[in-house]
């Protein structure tokens, strides 16, 4: 069993890459596979609609999405996390979303059997950034789990986070006691 982590922040040490580790560590602790990957730290370019994409068999852009989505594609359990930006997902994660309509294009859809969706905002803006995350990010049968929370200032310190550490350390409690019951 193995969950894939994709963060959407360039702030490495922010709160929703912080908040990724957690869920992970409890995965891990349960003797799951977990691999973070952040969007930032690749070369993952934006969607240039080719307008023939479901004729080609691999992506015109050469860049790093296709090993990222087939990543994604094969867990079997995915956390996203994005930061809050004018009341939506990051454009990393937007750029993410847009990318896998070349999977989607190809019928192969993603098998994750539990799916963790983190949206953490300065201030406000956090469940609408959640129902876009849920809007983009659908794997059929999948059980989602959801983080949506504020964490004050960008510049605050994530430890400090009380309850959104509980959060997502029950998230990766939650996800793994599916996973293992999948088996």
């Amino acid at each position: 069993m193995k969950v894939v982590a994709i963060g959407g922040s360039p702030r490495l040490r922010g709160h929703s890459n912080y908040l990724i580790d957690q869920a992970l560590e409890e995965l891990a602790s349960r003797g799951i596979e977990t691999e973070k990957i952040i969007l930032n730290e690749h070369k993952f370019g934006f969607c240039q609609a080719h307008n023939d994409c479901a004729s080609s068999t691999e992506c015109k852009q050469k860049d790093d999405a296709s090993w990222i989505l087939e990543k994604y594609r094969l867990a079997d359990g995915v956390i996203v996390a994005s930061p809050v930006y004018f009341g939506s997902i990051s454009a990393q994660i937007k750029a993410f979303v847009d990318r896998s309509f070349f999977i989607y294009m190809h019928g192969r859809r993603p098998q994750a059997k539990c799916i963790g969706l983190i949206a953490i905002a300065g201030r406000g803006g956090h469940e609408e950034a959640l129902k876009d995350l849920k809007k983009f990010i659908r794997v059929p049968n999948a059980q989602v789990f959801t983080i949506a929370g504020a964490s004050g200032r960008p510049d605050s310190n994530p430890k400090e986070q009380v309850d959104l550490i509980k959060q997502a350390r029950d998230m990766g409690r939650q996800m793994a006691d599916v996973l293992v019951g999948a088996k």
